[in-house]
C-alpha cells in the first residue's frame, strides 16, 4: 500500500479519487517516466522541491516491481524503443538537477562558492540512480539476458557513467558524501551490466563480441569538446581524459578520429594543468595506437609538432611529460639513429640539440633535473650519432658535474650516466677530452667526500659512478688516466678519494672499442 500512496502523492495517475490506486490499475511505466521527467525539469531551479521529488523517485525505484519498471507496455520493438527513450529522458532530467554551472567565459574559472549546492544535489541523484540500477541486479538471469533489457541498460549507462565519474573525483564541486554516493553509483552500474571494471565497461570484451559504451560516452562528450565550449565546463576535460585513459589497444585506433582532436585542444591550452592533461592524453594515444595508424594522414607529424613546442616552455612538469612522450613518438616517425647507418641529422638530433641548448643556460633546479633525467635516454637512443653533438654535450657535462644538487644529487648522477654512455659509444672522440673530464671528476670526488650534508648512500653512489666513468675514460685513452692518477698528491685527498682512485687503477680495462665499439669507428 505504501507504493500506491507514493504514486498517488506524486499525482501520476489520472484518477482524482482520494483513495490510492489498486495494484491492477498501475499506470504504464512510460507514462510515469514522462511525467516524472517533466516534473524534474520544472523543479530543477527550486532546490527544496527538486530534492523532495528526487527522494520520492528513489523510493519509487526501491518499492516498484522490477517487472513493471523494466518491461515495456507493449512487448515489441517499438515498446522497447519507447521505454529506452523514456528512461533516457528521465536520467537526463535527473542529472540536470545537479549539473555544474557554466563559467562566465573561457578564460576564468569559477570559485568554490559557485558549487555550494552541487554536492548535496549530486548525492541525492546518485542515490536515486543507484536504486534504479538495483532493479537490474535483482532480475533473474534469463530476464537479464533479454536483448531489449540489455539494450536498455546500454542506453542509460553512458550518462550514468559520466555522472558518477564527475562526482567521485576530489574536485571543488564534490564533498566526501557526494564522492561516496558517486562511487556507490559507479559500482552499481558495473554490477548491473556484469562489467569487471571501467575498461570493460567502455570497451566490452573482444573475445565474446560484447560491446562497450565508448561510442555512447563520446557521443555525449563530443558536442562539449569544441574549441569554443570545452573551457566553459570544468568537468568536461576530466571526463574526456578519464575516458581516454581507460581505452587501450586494439579499441583505441578505431576511435582515434574522435579522441585525437580534443587531446590536441588540451595540449595547446595556455594553462599548465590543461596542457599537462593534454600531453598525458597524447602519450596514451602514442602508446596504444599502431604506428601505421599514427603515420596515416600525417598524424604522427602533427603530434611531433604539438609536443616539440613545449620544449620552449619554462614549466618543468610540462617539459618532463613532453620529453617522455617524444621518446615514444620519435621511433614512429623514423628509425633511431643508433639502429641505422644514416648520417644526416633527423628529428632525434633536433630534440637533443634543443635540450642541450637549454641545459647550457638553465638555472632553475627543477628544469635542470628534468633535462638531466631525460638526457641519458636520448644519448642511448642516438648511439654513435651523439658525436654530432659532442662539443655541446661536453660543455653540459662539465657544467652540471660541477654544481651540487642536494639532497639526492639527481643531476650529477644522471650526468655521470651520460658520460659513461657517451664514452662507450663515441670512445674514439673522447680520447682528446680525457684531461678536461679527469680534472672535473677529481674535483667531484673531492667535493663529494667533504660534503657533510650528503647521505652516505648518495655519497657512495656518486663515488662508484665516478670511478666507473674514470675506468671508461682510461680504456678509451689507452691507460692515460692511470698514468695521470699516479701524479695525484695523496696528502691533498681524503682516504675515501684515494680508495676510489685505487679501484680505478686496479680494475681499469682495455679500450672499449675492442668489444662493442666497432660500429663507432664507421
Amino acid at each position: 500500500m505504501e507504493f500506491q500512496y507514493l504514486l498517488h502523492h506524486l499525482r501520476l495517475s489520472s484518477s482524482s479519487e482520494e483513495e490510492p490506486l489498486p495494484s491492477h490499475a498501475l499506470p504504464p511505466i512510460t507514462e510515469l517516466l514522462s511525467l516524472l521527467s517533466r516534473k524534474l525539469i520544472g523543479s530543477a531551479e527550486a532546490f527544496c522541491e527538486c530534492s523532495s521529488l528526487i527522494g520520492q523517485l528513489q523510493h519509487l525505484f526501491q518499492a516498484g516491481d522490477p517487472d513493471w519498471l523494466l518491461t515495456p507496455a507493449v512487448d515489441a520493438v517499438n515498446g522497447w524503443a519507447e521505454l529506452r527513450s523514456a528512461y533516457c529522458s528521465l536520467i537526463s532530467a535527473l542529472i540536470g538537477c545537479a549539473v555544474l554551472p557554466l563559467c562566465e567565459d573561457d578564460c576564468s574559472a569559477l570559485d568554490a562558492a559557485a558549487y555550494q549546492s552541487v554536492p548535496e544535489r549530486a548525492a541525492a541523484v546518485c542515490s536515486a540512480l543507484t536504486a534504479l540500477l538495483g532493479n537490474w541486479t535483482e532480475e533473474s538471469g534469463a530476464k537479464r539476458g533479454e536483448t531489449g533489457l540489455t539494450g536498455l541498460l546500454l542506453a542509460v549507462a553512458p550518462p550514468i557513467c559520466l555522472f558518477s565519474v564527475t562526482h567521485f573525483q576530489d574536485q571543488a564541486w564534490t564533498s566526501a558524501t557526494s564522492r561516496a554516493a558517486a562511487r556507490r553509483l559507479h559500482q552499481a552500474l558495473l554490477r548491473a551490466g556484469g562489467w569487471s571494471g571501467p575498461a570493460h565497461l567502455l570497451m566490452g570484451d573482444q573475445r565474446t563480441g560484447e560491446g562497450g559504451i565508448l561510442d555512447g560516452v563520446l557521443q555525449i562528450l563530443q558536442p562539449q569538446l569544441t574549441r569554443d565550449s570545452w573551457r566553459r565546463r570544468e568537468d568536461v576535460k576530466l571526463l574526456f581524459s578519464w575516458t581516454l585513459l581507460q581505452v587501450t589497444r586494439p579499441f583505441l585506433a578505431p576511435s582515434l578520429p574522435r579522441l585525437l582532436p580534443p587531446s590536441l585542444l588540451l595540449n595547446d591550452d595556455y594553462r599548465p594543468e590543461n596542457c599537462m592533461l593534454g600531453v598525458r592524453c597524447l602519450h596514451h594515444i602514442v602508446l596504444n595506437t599502431p604506428a601505421a595508424d599514427l603515420r596515416q594522414f600525417n598524424r604522427a607529424e602533427v603530434l611531433y609538432q604539438a609536443l616539440f613546442k613545449h620544449l620552449y616552455t619554462s614549466e618543468a612538469a610540462v617539459v618532463q611529460l613532453a620529453l617522455s612522450c617524444l621518446l615514444d613518438l620519435l621511433p614512429v616517425l623514423e628509425k633511431p639513429p643508433s639502429s641505422s647507418c644514416r648520417t644526416k641529422p633527423c628529428r632525434h638530433d633536433d630534440v637533443l640539440r634543443l635540450v642541450l641548448t637549454h641545459m647550457e643556460a638553465e638555472h632553475k633546479v627543477a628544469l635542470r633535473r628534468v633535462y638531466a633525467s631525460a638526457l641519458p635516454l636520448f644519448v642511448e637512443r642516438m648511439g654513435v650519432a651523439s658525436c654530432r653533438h659532442l662539443r655541446r654535450l661536453e660543455r653540459v657535462l662539465l657544467g652540471y658535474l660541477e654544481v651540487r644538487d642536494p639532497p639526492e644529487e639527481t643531476s650529477r648522477l644522471k650526468m655521470l650516466e651520460v658520460l659513461q654512455k657517451t664514452t662507450a659509444v663515441a670512445w674514439p672522440r673522447m680520447a682528446c677530452r680525457v684531461d678536461r673530464f679527469l680534472r672535473c671528476l677529481l674535483r667531484l670526488l673531492v667535493d663529494v667526500s667533504s660534503d657533510a650534508s650528503l647521505g652516505e648512500p648518495v655519497r657512495q653512489q656518486l663515488m662508484d659512478q665516478t670511478a666507473a666513468a674514470l675506468r671508461l675514460l682510461d680504456g678509451c685513452s689507452q691507460g692515460r688516466v692511470q698514468r695521470l692518477l699516479l701524479q695525484v698528491d695523496g696528502l691533498c685527498c681524503s682516504s675515501q678519494v684515494l680508495s676510489c682512485l685505487a679501484t680505478v687503477t686496479a680494475e681499469a680495462t682495455g679500450t672499449p672499442g675492442t668489444s662493442g665499439g666497432g660500429d663507432g669507428l664507421g
